[in-house]
């Protein structure tokens, strides 16, 4: 288990997310959703304003800066020492992100819905950095995440998709990926993998739980591994369970991740999974 877990909250700017749409829209909601996570120990807020699950729309770049940019900067002007992250693919949105405050961009295209992505990353120096000690520019450059996805376009779609290894086909993606961001400009300790769970992977719940018991086999990919199965719909269970009563199944399949080395966990549910997170360093120190 990585001893320096982080939690990254959710704060989705979106009326068709599929948990919290249309409950942050506003730019005063977004800051009093920011506040309460902060409190209930998120390490990052993650903003973000497209969809890119099943039967989400395309959003104009005009209307996802008109949505992102606004909630970004009242974050980062009323809690400056704040970790912002922000989730698009758009080049564009993530350098008005990053000159905003953001110092992390979370891209689950992994660089192939914008060509101009890894470039831009590569040239941002974070504006608003809380990091120490910045003489070395490679920690002026934001984190990037890059995320598999059974999908080339950012609208993933559900479909039974089969694997003869999953982790291999994964595992093959995220370090092309990886390789194409550094040829780009990026250094490697700015880059985050994100194996992909739910339907970005497949429609077939196996595979999610596969990737979460084999996570270990992602290590010498030699980057941060980055895991999101907040309230993802296979955790719905023979029950076919709503959204709204996933959470027990939530933390179970984040504390999996964290005990089999994940260093980020993104969530909906900041103060439950920053629990669960107590519970299980203290097995590090037993």
């Amino acid at each position: 288990m990585q001893s320096d877990l982080q939690i990254v909250g959710i704060l989705n700017v979106t009326p068709d997310s599929y948990y919290d749409g249309g409950m942050w829209n506003a730019v005063g909601a977004a800051l009093k959703r920011a506040k309460e996570m902060l409190k209930e120990g998120a390490d990052w807020i993650e903003i973000g304003g497209e969809s890119t699950g099943p039967k989400s729309k395309d959003v104009s770049l005009e209307q996802e800066l008109a949505r992102v940019i606004p909630v970004i900067d009242a974050i980062h002007k009323k809690f400056p020492e704040a970790k912002l992250s922000v989730d698009t693919y758009k080049s564009a949105i993530a350098r008005e992100a990053i000159a905003a405050g953001v110092t992390m961009v979370n891209d689950v295209t992994a660089g192939r819905g914008d060509a101009e992505m890894f470039g831009t990353i590569a040239q941002s120096q974070i504006a608003h950095s809380n990091i120490s000690g910045q003489a070395n520019r490679k920690s002026q450059i934001p984190l990037l995440v890059l995320m598999y996805s059974k999908d080339s376009t950012p609208r993933t779609t559900i479909a039974e998709t089969q694997y003869k290894d999953v982790v291999a086909t994964i595992r093959a993606f995220l370090k092309a990926r990886r390789d194409a961001a550094i040829a780009a400009g990026i250094p490697a300790d700015r880059i985050i993998l994100d194996p992909g769970l739910g339907h970005f992977v497949s429609s077939i719940p196996k595979y999610s739980y596969e990737i979460l018991a084999r996570l270990s086999e992602f290590k010498d990919l030699d980057c941060p591994l980055f895991i999101s199965p907040s309230r993802k719909s296979f955790l719905a269970g023979s029950e076919n369970l709503p959204v709204s009563e996933r959470l027990p199944a939530t933390i179970a399949a984040s504390m999996i991740a964290a005990l089999n080395g994940a260093r980020y966990i993104r969530t909906h549910d900041v103060a439950d999974i920053r629990r669960a997170c107590a519970v299980i360093e203290q097995l590090s120190q037993a």
